[in-house]
């Protein structure tokens, strides 16, 4: 295979005021992020791996006057070349890259000789290693006995037995940083099979090569043709490849070390996590459990963190948004000037603080489920249903989580091993339809579906499912071809979840939301703000009214949705499209206005009052308990479909949804009934998604995975649809049906066929990784 980890750079030197870096290192679950978590505590930056959206974790702490840089690696369980998962292909590329760092690898002591592995991979290639033996106190309750002394020794390099839940055992560890060098130090000779350590030693020979280098030639595969010799010389003596036989080795030297250092005492291997395990993973009650769990994720993140969101919305509003305008006003600033700072950049902060409790209490409640040990039981449940999409099951917690809002489901993927599944599962995430279109559905559901409007309402969520599906077929054969990845997955004990943990984890990823499609979402509300405020007389403050350029812009655009039913005088179904962009719970806000100043209804509009931004904050703060309240007493219903209960009156239903009922009547005479009505609902369903939806998938996958996404879902939103509106009114205009039903299905097929040849040569996403 050929090497995995290209563009990489020379390694740079350590930042200015620090000793040197240090590097975690280990498998998963071992507690790496435990300690990185225990020594930088909030002196922590993260970002991406420069090419990949892998996380990375880096920062700094102290020891007496010295400075330390500490990296957090991604769990890696080998440094092999062959594996193609990110995660190992940055770990293998950071130790080549940088032998002057010093090398932290944590072991799990209740599974060191699966973690000797790596150990022996990391003496192998030379650099300075201390090995954390990690767990401690859960060994010795199992009556495992691991002499310290003998394994250091035996791997030749300092080893500290820990418990990361005490701070006196890490100030040995800290000592021992202090006494440590980075130079390299002398490689441990791994003994390999006599036929390989014969080939191995004519081959480093020949290109003037020592052990370490002609193994890292060897194991890289690349195109030279001396490599390549060797290689098939390797396969034909042995009739075994080189990486099987050093993997032969790894395992067979970490075996004889691990019987020569553990000392155990009879042991019930029947441990408490066994206990749980039964039900958890059940045949028949591990799906209602994890179904149940995720009903407890959705309660929590989605009502009792959606609780707060009035309050954040309504504060950053008073502050922002209305109480700066008024500022700026009255200091005498120009028009122009309030709408760019208070109308654009007040608006954006508003709407990326919306958003801020729900993508909290997601990321608090999946790092509870990840340290306690459950996430990976979760995955392991759905993996059969999941894997016939071409994912694993760790894929379908963030799909469920889409139900409530596409933006944390979109960042939750990072949950997931390969970047093939976190475009794939970033591409079918906005089909979930998402608790704002809800709001949308609610509205119609009262005006054309008075009856059984839940039901309507339920077959747009099968849809969205089902064109998620769809999605994921089709990327499996074309630009994402493949299958899921082999799902081989060590189920960590159970474990009850530190506090600091969750909090400095939470905390990191609300801040890389906040700080990354944060900026990207308060750009483009400024940008359609400025828009929907200025008319076409160059006057500003024509919000959501015929007069602004945006309700202009929407005229002119409203024939290209005259096939899905809406004509040119329902122009407002229009710029509620347009606005939803920005955020679908907008789109109601922005139907009510327009159609209830179309009608001229008198008493639409209040007066205007002198601004009081100790009543608006009041009011903000009022809106916490009254939410929690209402979730209370709403927690058989975490989705909200109840709000689509049949109302007793119009005018009952108009309280409820905030909404003017000179609307009802407008929207009733410009849509085409019922038919009219869910065309437009399918197009809400399906198309662009919320900019804040977007700037994640940006985010998260890149430009141009992102570009395919929404040009993917806007497409089949347009065509649905028509489609649709077209088949249903067939017998009033047969023939335009049957050319438009025709037209747009050849150009779904069409954009397949560009989708196949576009990927028919891909047989995995490139990777660029930059180690500097």
């Amino acid at each position: 295979m050929k090497a995995c980890c290209e563009d990489i750079a020379a390694p740079v030197a350590d930042e200015a005021g620090t000793d040197f870096t240090i590097a975690l290192i280990g498998n998963p679950n071992s507690g790496k992020t435990s300690l990185f978590n225990r020594l930088t505590g909030t002196r922590q930056k993260t970002g991406n791996w420069p090419g990949v959206t892998v996380e990375k974790k880096s920062g700094y702490f102290k020891i007496d006057q010295h400075k330390f840089k500490i990296v957090d690696l991604p769990g890696t369980y080998s440094l092999d070349a062959a594996d193609t998962s990110i995660d190992e292909r940055i770990a293998r590329g950071y130790v080549q890259h940088h032998r002057h760092d010093l090398f932290i690898n944590i072991l799990d002591a209740t599974t060191l000789e699966r973690g000797l592995y790596l150990t022996l991979q990391l003496r192998e290639q030379g650099v300075p290693v201390i090995v954390l033996l990690n767990m401690m106190d859960v060994a010795r309750k199992r009556n495992m006995h691991i002499d310290s002394s003998e394994l250091s020794r035996l791997i030749q390099c300092p080893v500290v037995e820990v418990s990361l839940k005490q701070d006196k055992e890490l100030n040995q560890l800290q000592q021992l940083i202090l006494q440590s060098s980075t130079h390299p130090v002398p490689a441990l000779e791994i003994p390999y099979a006599d036929e390989l350590e014969t080939l191995l030693k004519e081959f480093s020979e020949k290109l003037q090569l020592n052990r370490r280098q002609a193994i890292n030639r060897l194991q890289d595969d690349g195109d030279d043709e001396t490599v390549q010799f060797y290689l098939k010389k390797i396969v034909d003596e042995t009739q075994k490849s080189f990486s099987y036989l050093r993997a032969k080795s790894y395992f067979l030297q970490a075996q004889q070390i691990a019987e020569k250092v553990i000392r155990q005492a009879k042991v019930n291997r029947y441990t408490i996590s066994d206990s749980v395990d039964k039900w958890v993973l059940g045949s028949y009650t591990g799906i209602p459990i994890f179904l149940f769990i995720i009903y407890l994720l959705f309660l929590f993140s989605i009502n009792i963190g959606g609780a707060f969101v009035d309050f954040f919305d309504l504060t950053t509003q008073a502050l922002l948004v209305d109480g700066l305008g008024q500022g700026l006003l009255s200091l005498g600033v120009p028009e122009w000037i309030k709408l760019i700072i208070a109308d654009g950049i007040g608006s954006g902060i508003q709407v990326v603080a919306t958003f801020i409790p729900i993508i909290g209490a997601l990321y608090l409640f999946l790092t509870v489920l990840e340290e306690s040990g459950y996430m990976a039981r979760a995955a392991f449940v759905m993996d059969r249903f999941m894997r016939k999409l071409g994912v694993s099951g760790k894929a379908f917690v963030p799909l469920i989580v889409g139900f409530g809002c596409n933006v944390p489901a979109i960042m939750a993927t990072r949950t997931l091993d390969s970047q093939r599944e976190r475009i794939m599962t970033v591409l079918m995430a906005p089909f979930m339809s998402c608790g704002a279109r809800l709001t949308v559905y609610a509205l119609f559901a009262a005006i054309f579906f008075p009856r059984g409007g839940q039901n309507i309402v339920f077959l747009l969520y099968l849809t969205g499912i089902g064109f998620a599906i769809l999605t994921a077929l089709i990327l499996r054969h074309t630009v994402l071809k493949g299958d899921a990845d082999d799902f081989m997955m060590d189920l960590p004990n159970y474990q009850r979840p530190g506090l600091q943990n969750i909090a400095i984890n939470t905390w990191n990823k609300l801040k890389g939301f906040v700080t990354g499609a944060g900026k990207i979402i308060i750009v483009v509300v400024m940008l359609i703000n400025i828009v929907n405020s200025i008319g076409t007389d160059g006057s500003f403050g024509n919000q959501n009214t015929d007069k602004s350029l945006l309700s202009a812009t929407a005229r002119t655009m409203t024939p290209i949705f005259r096939p899905m039913g809406i004509t040119n005088d329902n122009w407002p179904a229009t710029v509620g499209i347009l606005t939803g962009v920005l955020a679908k719970e907008v789109v109601v806000g922005t139907l009510d206005a327009l159609y209830s100043s179309i009608d001229d209804v008198p008493g639409t509009s209040l007066e205007q009052s002198p601004y009081d931004l100790l009543a608006h904050l009041k009011q903000a703060a009022q809106t916490v308990p009254k939410n929690l309240k209402e979730t209370l007493n709403n927690l058989s219903d975490p989705i909200g479909l109840g709000t689509l209960a049949p109302a007793d009156s119009l005018q009952q239903v108009a309280v409820e949804q905030d909404v003017n009922m000179a609307t009802f009547s407008a929207m009733k005479r410009r849509f085409d009934g019922k038919i009219g009505a869910f065309a437009y609902m399918l197009f809400v369903l399906l198309y662009f998604p919320c900019v804040a939806a977007t700037s994640a998938m940006y985010r998260e996958t890149g430009k141009n995975w992102a570009m395919l996404g929404v040009i993917w879902s806007t497409s089949l939103a347009y065509g649905t649809s028509v489609i649709f509106y077209q088949l249903a009114t067939f017998s009033r205009h047969p023939i335009q049906s049957v050319l438009w039903t025709v037209s747009l299905s050849l150009a779904f097929v069409l954009g397949v066929y560009v989708l196949f040849k576009s990927g028919k040569n891909k047989n995995e996403i490139p990777v660029k990784v930059n180690f500097s």
